[in-house]
């Protein structure tokens, strides 16, 4: 399944976030989109998951879904979002209750889910008995549970420290790369952008218009080797040259729409 943006525009009121923006997800790729502050980031990917309707152009999915994708496109935030009364088995099921599965389709799905990401020998245990990276890893397994083709991602590591952060860059990739699940990974951290993205998206400052496209030449599995490190190094100081002064005008401007 292949996510297009075509044409979309939308502002809020008199502000105009976004302008004429194009591009296409081809099937499993990994697609990174980074800019300044107030660039509507986050809020092209509401348009892209259907939850904002743009003023201009529209977002489509190409092709079918995985015959067992109960939806083709699903969220992970920032915020875990876990209900505290809830164990991690309970959270991870909240996002089949509506769907229609017998008892043992439901345990299939949330097991197999748990064990792709770790969290097997956790599932009895409350998201306050649990550190950041794995409260994230819960959200984490609750998006992969219904078997999306496309997983829409909005700063997922922001909140996470340094370790954590490379940690769950290594969980994402072992699942993407091995189930071959599509995504469009909203960060602000050029380092993120540059070990997970097959291609990097730059969005100018308000109104974000597409300043540039990207694509990561080295594959995903080598990018921790110290051979790839020149060259991601240059590339992260090519991006970051390419958004640097509209950061700094950004910053001094209201936070991300």
């Amino acid at each position: 399944m292949e996510l297009s943006a075509e044409g979309i525009g939308h502002s809020f009121g008199a502000l105009e976030v976004l302008d004429g923006i194009d591009f296409r997800v081809a099937a499993g790729e990994i697609l990174a989109v980074i800019g300044p502050s107030g660039c509507g980031k986050s809020t092209l990917l509401s348009i892209l998951g259907g939850l904002l309707q743009p003023d201009k152009g529209r977002a489509a999915l190409d092709g079918a879904p995985p015959a067992d994708s109960l939806n083709p496109l699903t969220f992970v935030f920032q915020d875990f979002a876990l209900l505290p009364w809830r164990t991690v088995r309970g959270n991870v099921e909240l996002a089949l209750e509506h769907h229609r599965l017998s008892g043992p389709e439901r345990r299939e799905r949330v097991e197999a889910a748990l064990a792709a990401i770790g969290l097997a020998e956790f599932k009895d245990v409350y998201p306050k008995q649990l550190s950041g990276g794995m409260r994230q890893r819960v959200g984490i397994a609750r998006a992969l549970v219904v078997r999306p083709a496309i997983l829409l991602m909005d700063e997922p590591l922001s909140a996470l420290d340094a370790q954590t952060r490379e940690l769950l860059m290594e969980d994402f990739l072992d699942l993407w790369l091995d189930a071959k699940v599509s995504a469009v990974y909203v960060t602000h951290n050029l380092t993120e952008a540059l070990r997970l993205a097959d291609r990097i998206l730059v969005l100018s400052r308000r109104p974000g218009r597409i300043k540039e496209m990207v694509r990561v030449p080295i594959p995903q599995r080598e990018r921790t080797s110290l051979a790839a490190q020149a060259e991601l190094a240059a590339l992260s100081d090519t991006l970051w040259q390419s958004i640097k002064r509209e950061a700094q005008v950004a910053d001094r401007e209201m936070t991300d729409v």
